[in-house]
């Protein structure tokens, strides 16, 4: 169910500013996307003036002097619940259908200047937050041009008009509005801009009109809201079983807290890696986290968290969701005997001997698969990435490659014996879509996107190709194919690994020939090189085009543009 959301917050003059450089991104936003760019729809016909220029500009001379504490302009949000702009994917935060993006903001504009006219100053559609809205400066000028904002928004009576008219100018698209005459508090327009922000709906329920209409949603909301309420009171009684236990070891333990102080200490890079964070723009980002690390201090800038820590346990309780017992184990699981100071992860793991022994060990859970979404992801593989249609469904048919109920490619990690332990994702819906990372849950110290060529499946390996990603390995063993007109001779595995941390050092000792397929630019050359010294055996080569997928994409073309000139050598 989707809700059409209005709010409204008045300003005085010296707010303007602040208001203004926030909406027009004259200061960082750190929830913000760069890569997309805002609509200033009313507004644009002056767009030198800065809001205060406008607004007084709008006001002109008034019959009577303007007190200092006046309303000067009143700050309108519109929006709707993210139900509407994404309907089957409403936590997926940035993410819109933009016929419904365009639908409402017809409706909204027709709104606004039919409601307001001129006296709406600016008006823009933000696109690059979690949730698409409106901010509309109004200046509020009564019929006789005086300025007058309690004339148009004072009490509640002219607040549920105000509602009501939003709300039946975009029915059509099937908004709802909240329920007429709620006692529930109207958030101010700055704490309800950052539940739009993190891309939850606020709290409404069913129209008065549906309550009526339809005792039975009334009575299941009501069953719905006792049985959250239970919900939250057992887990309120497993919260307080926990906080006994863990009261339990810390008498058990008299070293506990130099213990804790140990954990806390790992490096929270390392940390932060294991978790499957990758980092972009100075920033870790992943599973819907952008954080910050600090030394032993971290903050996470997400919309919906705006929170942060300290420690490697506290990051990964944050990350995983989960409890200080989960993360003693998850530390103990990924880390090992091989973490910061092996003695100081060997004495908490003495030391925490009951809790790894009784929690159950994190297990990889992958991404449900949706065959639905399956043409989908193909047609970008084959026709966005040139890979041809049999090598896709080779690794289709080996439960390698597949789709996700968000249209993912999702390319299976294994680790070498063939569990698999992780997935990597590449988003295929929309164009330009640049979303990639890893599941949650994957081990990328102990998994791999792989396959294998030529020879039989149970021959040795004499031949690696390492390769920065699932996309850059297919394109490269393609790359061989095509231009050799068969397998390889020799078993000859592909391989994915995009950080020298995940590289399996130990297994890759005793293959004779390995080939470091890495990118051209700064970072990945250096990767290749550490590659280099640590497998003395190993070479580097580099692709001609930008990397092995556009040069793929080259060899199609140009075989394309040869079939084309005999075509028009035979039509001749």
């Amino acid at each position: 169910m989707a809700y059409a959301i209005a709010r409204i917050k008045k300003l005085k003059r010296s707010n303007l500013a602040g208001s203004e450089s926030h909406t027009a991104r004259q200061r960082e936003t750190p929830n913000a996307d760069p890569d997309k760019q805002n609509i200033r729809f009313i507004g644009t016909n002056n767009p030198t003036l800065s809001l205060d220029q406008l607004v007084i500009e709008r006001i002109g001379e008034q019959k009577r002097k303007i007190r200092p504490d006046a309303v000067y302009c009143t700050e309108i949000l519109l929006t709707a619940s993210p139900e509407y702009f994404r309907p089957n994917s409403p936590t997926q935060a940035g993410y819109y259908e933009q016929d419904k993006v365009d639908s409402w903001l017809t409706a909204s504009k027709q709104w606004l200047e039919s409601r307001y006219g001129s006296r709406i100053v600016r008006a823009e559609l933000h696109l690059d937050e979690a949730t698409p809205h409106i901010h509309a400066y109004f200046v509020p000028l009564d019929d006789k041009g005086q300025l007058r904002a309690k004339h148009f928004f004072d009490g509640r009576q002219k607040m549920r008009e105000f509602q009501d008219s939003y709300s039946e100018a975009t029915e059509h698209l099937g908004l709802e509005r909240g329920i007429k005459g709620s006692r529930a508090q109207h958030q101010d327009i700055k704490d309800f801009y950052s539940i739009v922000n993190s891309g939850i709906e606020p709290d409404t329920s069913l129209t008065q009109l549906q309550l009526q209409a339809k005792a039975a949603d009334r009575d299941r909301a009501q069953a719905k809201k006792q049985q959250m309420e239970a919900t939250a009171k057992a887990l309120a009684l497993e919260n307080e079983r926990l906080d006994r236990r863990i009261k339990e070891l810390e008498a058990q333990f008299a070293s506990w807290q130099q213990q804790t102080k140990l954990l806390r200490d790992l490096e929270l890079l390392d940390v932060a890696w294991e978790l499957g964070l990758d980092y972009e723009r100075e920033r870790w980002r992943g599973h819907g986290h952008i954080i910050n690390i600090d030394g032993s201090k971290f903050y996470d800038f997400s919309p919906d968290q705006q929170k942060g820590g300290g420690g490697a346990i506290d990051l990964v309780m944050h990350v995983n969701n989960c409890n200080f017992r989960q993360a003693v184990v998850w530390l103990h699981e990924r880390f090992g005997e091989a973490g910061v100071e092996r003695a100081a992860i060997a004495h908490v793991k003495n030391r925490a001997a009951d809790i790894i022994q009784t929690e159950p060990r994190p297990q990889f859970t992958p991404p449900v698969e949706d065959r639905n979404n399956w043409p989908a992801v193909e047609r970008y593989l084959t026709q966005q990435r040139g890979i041809p249609s049999d090598c896709l469904q080779m690794l289709y048919n080996q439960s390698l490659v597949y789709a996700d109920d968000q249209q993912n490619a999702v390319f299976v990690m294994r680790n070498l014996e063939g569990q698999r332990n992780g997935a990597f994702l590449r988003g295929t819906r929309g164009e330009n879509n640049s979303f990639k990372g890893y599941s949650k849950g994957t081990k990328r110290r102990d998994s791999w996107f792989y396959f294998g060529l030529g020879g039989q499946a149970t021959d040795k390996t004499n031949h690696v190709l390492l390769c920065s990603s699932p996309i850059e390995a297919i394109s490269r063993a393609m790359l061989e194919y095509l231009v050799r007109g068969n397998v390889p001779p020799e078993r000859t595995l592909y391989m994915a690994v995009d950080n020298i941390n995940s590289l399996p050092v130990e297994r890759l000792q005793n293959i004779p020939n390995i080939l470091v397929t890495f990118g051209k630019d700064q970072s990945t050359h250096a990767a290749a090189q550490r590659v280099l010294k640590l497998l003395p055996q190993s070479q580097q080569v580099l692709s001609k085009a930008a990397d092995w997928n556009e040069q793929l994409l080259e060899y199609g073309r140009q075989l394309r543009r040869q079939q084309q000139q005999q075509d028009d050598e035979l039509s001749l």
